[in-house]
């Protein structure tokens, strides 16, 4: 039996959940270390654009299908065109596909959490220390359970006193300690005589060091897949949270609030890592980190830090956990949402079912670092790059579905139902629809395009 769809109480409670579902570890984690490798400044600009562009189009295009709709993804694109249900499926298998190894890597933070918070923070910056533990048979299950327990227990109690309540307290809490440690990383200095704002320069300067047409144009691509991570479009979260938020709130203005929200965090965690880093290991360890920065470089800068660098890393580690926990609330609600509406299933019959196969998914992809592990070749990695289940999970969620999941979208509102129905549910209290002429060209013309070239990027067709 289907039950009485909840709402957020308020434009604030729907504002901090949203934010809190962008707000996760492709943020303070994918940001800073794409930031480096791009062009510092460059890349910080082009994501500003997109952000402005094509992250509005995608963001508020997905609420108001969410409060048109009354629907999860899973069911809502349906309920819009007839013949568009599957992009629904495909939006609802995202979410599906990314919380198992989401709450993998909540778990590797919550591992790091409890060593810096136990006084074992020297350890974790050993060679190996990071290796040692994914390739465990026991560890990163455990710690994969309680983070994923502790999601479910959330997602369980519902969008008003699960979602909202934990998101009003996480979120302000979280934006404390991202501030905090921003501050303190500019005020580091270095015994080679580098300084946190020397670090600040390479990361808001753009350097076009090396520069040619191709590595711009893969630029523009990187800061693109970014903005997917950064707002949570493309895996159903967005329309289900747009499903909750209430028809006499001002959709505009809050979608405004989580677009400036998610920015601004995003350009915080490259100045809470990029300066310290570069003090710590220059400006080549800074660009060679890569996706090991959080886990390998930032551990090594704490421990050069001393005493000091122990109490930081702590709070920056409960700073990522809060973020990592957020997110992952956000995937979790996507699915159960979707089986509540397409079934009619409880919360909690839907909560408890995804909640195990989700552990039963993880568990695989934990061993696939041991007893599963295999090598493979990714067409978006690097050359000597392998992959094993959890790349396997992440390149078809993130690097294929999504990216079908835009354009479809986009086709739909652009070509088929057309952006009108968009614009007017955004504006059907007397609100403004400000970027309106960007807008239809964006869901028409230019984000298809965009979407397509990334699509073709993520086979390896553009190199």
């Amino acid at each position: 039996m289907n039950e009485k769809r909840n709402s957020f109480s308020s434009s604030l409670g729907f504002v901090l959940a949203a934010a809190g579902s962008a707000v996760g570890l492709g943020n303070i984690w994918r940001f800073p270390y794409l930031a480096a490798k791009d062009g510092g400044g460059l890349f910080l600009f082009v994501y500003i654009i997109l952000a402005l562009t094509f992250g509005f189009t995608m963001l508020v295009t997905e609420v108001a299908i969410g409060r048109k709709t009354k629907q999860s993804a899973l069911t809502a694109y349906g309920k819009l065109h007839k013949k568009s249900g599957w992009i629904g499926v495909f939006a609802s298998v995202v979410p599906f596909m990314i919380l198992p190894y989401y709450c993998i890597i909540g778990g590797w933070v919550l591992k790091y959490c409890v060593a810096f918070v136990t006084g074992q923070a020297s350890a974790t910056a050993g060679d190996g220390y990071f290796t040692g533990f994914i390739t465990g048979y026991f560890e990163p299950i455990i710690f994969d359970f309680i983070f994923l327990a502790a999601v479910a227990v959330i997602i369980y109690m519902g969008v008003n006193k699960g979602i909202e309540s934990i998101s009003k307290i996480l979120m302000p809490a979280l934006l404390v300690f991202v501030v905090a440690i921003a501050i303190f990383s500019l005020t580091i200095q270095g015994d080679e005589g580098r300084s946190g704002l020397d670090g600040l320069k390479i990361y808001v300067i753009p350097s076009f060091e090396g520069m040619t047409p191709k590595t711009v144009f893969f630029t523009v691509l990187d800061a693109m897949g970014q903005l997917f991570y950064s707002i949570s479009v493309a895996m159903g979260i967005m329309v289900t949270y747009g499903s909750y938020f209430k028809d006499d709130s001002n959709l505009m203005k809050s979608v405004n609030h989580i677009e400036i929200f998610d920015t601004v965090v995003a350009f915080l965690a490259g100045i809470m890592i990029i300066p310290a880093v570069y003090v710590f290991l220059g400006k080549e360890g800074m660009q060679s980190s890569g996706p090991g920065l959080m886990f390998v470089a930032l551990p090594k800068v704490f421990e050069k830090m001393g005493v000091l660098g122990s109490i930081i890393g702590a709070v920056f580690f409960i700073m990522v956990l809060l973020a990592a926990l957020t997110s992952a609330m956000s995937v979790l609600e996507a699915v159960v949402a979707g089986l509540m509406d397409k079934f009619g299933w409880s919360r909690r019959k839907a909560t408890v079912i995804e909640t195990v196969i989700a552990l039963v998914i993880g568990v695989l992809i934990c061993l696939g670092y041991n007893a599963l592990y295999f090598e493979a070749h990714l067409p978006n990695q690097g050359e000597g790059q392998t992959a094993q289940l959890l790349d396997l999970f992440d390149y078809i969620s993130n690097n294929i579905l999504m990216p079908v999941v835009a354009i479809g979208t986009c086709i739909l509102i652009g070509w088929i139902v057309k952006p009108k129905t968009v614009i007017d549910e955004t504006t059907k209290n007397g609100e403004k629809f400000g970027r309106k002429t960007l807008y239809i060209i964006m869901i028409k013309f230019v984000s298809p395009v965009l979407l397509f070239i990334l699509l073709l990027g993520s086979f390896g067709i553009i190199e």
